[in-house]
């Protein structure tokens, strides 16, 4: 019924839908979004289904050196391939159901310094793309791993791609985003502008950009007489979706760093061939923050100048959009930090619903809705991250009717390797949202995945990560909160997922790991 309800979805979400929209590429999960239209949802998943799900078992794990840091890139599986970065700055190609090297790619063979993948892979047209933390975004031959171009998207300081990319035709679209705003208050804060490029897939060639902010200007000096520039800000944290038919990109953006302008904070269509505004909206009045913002001393608090009139939010809109139909017409559901989940009409961009999911936390938005959220042609799920505890939410698409409510299970942070480091456990959710027919798929900082039912939220399988295992490269790693930036990819009779959250730091004596499961 999932399945037919999908398609019917698919055929009816503003008039014809493309083949290329409509299909994750037959069972594979080819994207971070799984397929433009932002579902995070593989139809065709038949293999692990409820009635099987119980006997889900680890086949193979990759470990990462201990020294690398750790993990946020979502995989990719492309027929028996699967394709993930590492924290040691690595893009692997291994066989999805053993873990056999296929070839790896270096990305420190481009630019210098050392760097880390965090986003996820998209693979399309015989490559593979991704980005890193120094601004760089590369495509790489799908069969072999050789390099077909690489390009510099940004040299600000601490510019980084954490938006995954979206191939569709023959451009690929990723957001740009910074750290700028954490370096520190002898930092001359700050200059990033965010952005969201189209490049040509094939050459690597920009075709157009669009800028969330004005370019920075000298406003005045910090307390300390380092220059400030405003206004800066506007990163492009999250993944795109596209509307096929009317040729529409829609994106989140974060916060202003300084200055309060530009589109922070806002969901964007673009033109997919020109990069021109359809129309923005804006969620949030005033959002200016930057790490000062959230400590504790009264000289910090004098490098934060929104903090008095309380509009240091840190609400970003990180979360990556879903476009569905529902009452007649086609929507952009969209989750904010702030804890709210919107639902926008998708033509003019005015809102339709709204549902509060979180109450926010004070200092910022870590409560509300982190990466990303699912939709299965029948039901809206949205997870919270620290929200005390965080839940795992079934809405209805055209009313934002609460249909269940799972929270983290109780005995998350006593049970299991979070037992052991009770003042580090919380009890939320880290990942973005994934589904399959009949199951939703999320990871928690207790460091458990877990499958629910899609009918009733029922917890139905579950793997504690936190736990000592061989990786098929030699290594030995051990798991930690389940990695955001992401989530879990289930695609051919397994699924993925990378273990070891920075944003949790459980002490490990290991590396953190990529952990494949699949059936008997």
């Amino acid at each position: 019924m999932i399945r037919l309800l999908t398609a019917l979805c698919l055929a009816l979400l503003v008039g014809p839908v493309p083949a290329q929209a409509a299909s994750g590429g037959g069972g594979d999960w080819p994207m971070w979004q799984q397929s433009p239209l932002g579902w995070r949802h593989n139809a065709a998943e038949r293999a692990i289904n409820p009635r099987t799900v119980g006997g889900l078992a680890l086949k193979w794990a990759f470990a990462y050196p201990k020294e690398a840091g750790t993990p946020r890139s979502q995989p990719a599986v492309v027929g028996d391939t699967v394709y993930f970065g590492s924290p040691e700055g690595k893009l692997y190609a291994r066989d999805a159901a053993t873990g056999a090297a296929r070839w790896e790619f270096d990305l420190t063979t481009v630019g210098t310094g050392r760097t880390q993948v965090q986003d996820g892979p998209a693979v399309a047209r015989g490559k593979v793309y991704f980005g890193d933390v120094r601004g760089w975004f590369y495509a790489v031959d799908q069969r072999t791993g050789r390099l077909a171009w690489a390009r510099r998207l940004d040299d600000t300081i601490t510019a980084i791609v954490t938006s995954s990319p979206l191939v569709f035709g023959d451009r690929v679209y990723v957001g740009v985003s910074s750290g700028e705003n954490i370096l520190g208050k002898e930092h001359a804060c700050c200059t990033f502008r965010g952005h969201l490029d189209a490049l040509d897939a094939d050459t690597g060639r920009p075709v157009w950009r669009f800028n969330t902010v004005p370019k920075a200007v000298q406003d005045g000096t910090w307390p300390n007489g380092v220059p400030r520039y405003a206004p800066s800000g506007g990163g492009v944290w999250s993944s795109p979706a596209i509307d096929p038919y009317t040729r529409t990109l829609y994106v989140g953006t974060g916060q202003n760093y300084t200055g309060s302008a530009g589109h922070y904070d806002s969901v964007l269509a673009l033109n997919i061939d020109t990069g021109r505004p359809r129309w923005t909206r804006r969620m949030t009045d005033v959002d200016t923050w930057r790490l000062e913002c959230s400590l504790p001393t009264p000289e910090d608090r004098e490098f934060c100048p929104n903090l008095p009139d309380g509009t240091a939010l840190d609400f970003d809109l990180g979360a990556a959009p879903n476009v569905f139909r529902a009452g007649g017409r086609a929507l952009i559901g969209i989750g904010q930090k702030a804890g709210v989940y919107h639902v926008l009409d998708a033509r003019t961009g005015k809102i339709v619903w709204q549902r509060q999911l979180s109450k926010p936390m004070p200092g910022g938005g870590l409560s509300g809705v982190q990466w990303g959220t699912s939709f299965d042609g029948e039901r809206l799920y949205v997870a919270t991250y620290m929200a005390q505890p965080g839940t795992l939410f079934a809405l209805d698409p055209a009313t934002g009717h609460l249909l269940w409510e799972t929270p983290n299970p109780a005995d998350g942070c006593t049970t299991g390797g979070a037992a052991q480091f009770p003042n580090v456990c919380r009890l939320g959710h880290t990942p973005a949202v994934s589904s399959t027919p009949g199951l939703v798929w999320e990871g928690s900082m207790d460091g458990k995945m877990r499958a629910y039912s899609a009918r009733t939220g029922e917890v139905v399988w579950a793997y504690d990560t936190m736990q000592e295992v061989a990786g098929v490269n030699g290594l030995t790693g051990r798991g930690g909160a389940v990695s955001g930036g992401g989530g879990a990819v289930v695609a051919h009779g397994m699924m993925f997922i990378q273990s070891g959250y920075s944003f949790t730091p459980y002490p490990n004596p290991y590396g953190s790991v990529f952990l494949a499961f699949g059936l008997p």
